[in-house]
Protein backbone atom coordinates (compact mmCIF):
# COMPACT_ATOMS: atom_id res chain seq x y z
CA UNK A 1 0.00 0.00 0.00
CA UNK A 2 1.53 3.37 -0.99
CA UNK A 3 2.11 5.94 1.74
CA UNK A 4 -0.48 8.73 1.97
CA UNK A 5 0.88 12.25 1.78
CA UNK A 6 -0.54 14.44 4.55
CA UNK A 7 -0.91 18.20 4.13
CA UNK A 8 -2.48 20.95 6.19
CA UNK A 9 -5.33 23.06 4.89
CA UNK A 10 -4.17 26.67 4.34
CA UNK A 11 -6.73 29.47 4.48
CA UNK A 12 -6.86 32.69 2.42
CA UNK A 13 -4.57 34.47 4.94
CA UNK A 14 -1.94 31.76 4.49
CA UNK A 15 -2.52 30.26 7.93
CA UNK A 16 -2.81 26.54 8.63
CA UNK A 17 -5.47 26.22 11.38
CA UNK A 18 -4.68 22.60 12.31
CA UNK A 19 -0.96 23.36 12.55
CA UNK A 20 -1.74 26.35 14.80
CA UNK A 21 -3.98 24.13 16.95
CA UNK A 22 -1.24 21.51 17.24
CA UNK A 23 1.29 24.17 18.24
CA UNK A 24 -0.99 25.33 21.06
CA UNK A 25 -1.64 21.74 22.13
CA UNK A 26 2.10 21.05 22.24
CA UNK A 27 2.46 23.90 24.75
CA UNK A 28 -0.56 22.97 26.88
CA UNK A 29 -0.55 19.14 26.81
CA UNK A 30 2.56 17.49 25.44
CA UNK A 31 1.17 13.94 25.74
CA UNK A 32 -2.01 14.84 23.82
CA UNK A 33 0.15 16.50 21.16
CA UNK A 34 2.26 13.36 20.83
CA UNK A 35 -0.92 11.29 20.49
CA UNK A 36 -2.11 13.57 17.68
CA UNK A 37 1.22 13.32 15.86
CA UNK A 38 1.09 9.53 16.19
CA UNK A 39 -2.45 9.50 14.73
CA UNK A 40 -1.31 11.69 11.81
CA UNK A 41 1.55 9.27 11.19
CA UNK A 42 -0.91 6.35 11.17
CA UNK A 43 -3.02 8.25 8.64
CA UNK A 44 0.08 8.67 6.46
CA UNK A 45 0.82 4.96 6.79
CA UNK A 46 -2.70 3.57 6.21
CA UNK A 47 -4.64 6.31 4.37
CA UNK A 48 -8.13 5.15 3.37
CA UNK A 49 -7.58 1.88 5.23
CA UNK A 50 -7.37 3.56 8.67
CA UNK A 51 -10.37 2.62 10.82
CA UNK A 52 -11.73 2.85 14.35
CA UNK A 53 -10.60 3.46 16.95
CA UNK A 54 -8.06 5.81 15.31
CA UNK A 55 -10.27 7.16 12.50
CA UNK A 56 -13.89 7.28 11.49
CA UNK A 57 -15.98 8.56 8.58
CA UNK A 58 -18.34 11.39 9.52
CA UNK A 59 -20.17 12.52 6.34
CA UNK A 60 -19.77 14.19 2.95
CA UNK A 61 -16.14 13.09 2.57
CA UNK A 62 -15.09 14.29 6.03
CA UNK A 63 -13.25 11.88 8.34
CA UNK A 64 -11.92 12.29 11.86
CA UNK A 65 -8.74 11.24 13.58
CA UNK A 66 -9.69 10.27 17.12
CA UNK A 67 -7.23 10.91 19.94
CA UNK A 68 -8.26 10.42 23.55
CA UNK A 69 -6.31 11.58 26.59
CA UNK A 70 -8.08 10.88 29.86
CA UNK A 71 -11.62 12.21 29.50
CA UNK A 72 -10.71 14.64 26.75
CA UNK A 73 -11.24 13.82 23.10
CA UNK A 74 -9.10 15.54 20.50
CA UNK A 75 -10.31 15.38 16.91
CA UNK A 76 -8.63 16.29 13.66
CA UNK A 77 -11.07 16.45 10.77
CA UNK A 78 -9.64 15.59 7.37
CA UNK A 79 -10.58 14.78 3.81
CA UNK A 80 -8.86 13.23 0.85
CA UNK A 81 -7.72 15.53 -1.94
CA UNK A 82 -6.52 12.76 -4.22
CA UNK A 83 -5.93 9.03 -4.01
CA UNK A 84 -2.87 9.32 -1.77
CA UNK A 85 -3.33 12.82 -0.32
CA UNK A 86 -5.07 13.60 2.97
CA UNK A 87 -5.72 17.22 3.98
CA UNK A 88 -5.99 18.04 7.70
CA UNK A 89 -8.80 20.60 7.62
CA UNK A 90 -9.95 21.33 11.17
CA UNK A 91 -9.14 20.35 14.76
CA UNK A 92 -11.00 20.55 18.04
CA UNK A 93 -11.07 19.36 21.61
CA UNK A 94 -14.40 18.02 22.74
CA UNK A 95 -16.12 15.96 25.38
CA UNK A 96 -19.05 14.58 23.39
CA UNK A 97 -20.37 14.87 19.83
CA UNK A 98 -18.64 17.04 17.22
CA UNK A 99 -20.54 20.33 17.01
CA UNK A 100 -22.30 20.87 13.68
CA UNK A 101 -20.51 24.24 13.27
CA UNK A 102 -17.13 22.48 13.34
CA UNK A 103 -18.26 19.93 10.78
CA UNK A 104 -19.61 22.69 8.52
CA UNK A 105 -16.28 24.55 8.80
CA UNK A 106 -14.45 21.41 7.68
CA UNK A 107 -16.85 21.05 4.73
CA UNK A 108 -16.26 24.69 3.68
CA UNK A 109 -12.52 24.11 3.81
CA UNK A 110 -12.89 20.94 1.73
CA UNK A 111 -14.81 22.90 -0.93
CA UNK A 112 -12.19 25.68 -0.92
CA UNK A 113 -9.44 23.10 -1.32
CA UNK A 114 -11.25 21.41 -4.21
CA UNK A 115 -11.60 24.78 -5.97
CA UNK A 116 -7.86 25.57 -5.63
CA UNK A 117 -5.70 22.77 -4.19
CA UNK A 118 -2.39 24.62 -4.57
CA UNK A 119 -3.57 27.75 -2.73
CA UNK A 120 -5.06 25.72 0.12
CA UNK A 121 -2.24 23.23 0.81
CA UNK A 122 0.53 23.63 3.35
CA UNK A 123 3.20 20.98 3.95
CA UNK A 124 5.17 20.77 7.17
CA UNK A 125 6.13 18.18 9.69
CA UNK A 126 3.71 18.08 12.62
Amino acid sequence: MPRTEVAFYRDARGEAPVLDWLTGLRRSDRKAYEGCVAAIERLAQFGYELRRPTADFLRDGIYELRIRRGRVNHRILYFFGARNLAILGHALTKEAKIPEADLERALRRKKAFEADPVAHSYYEEA
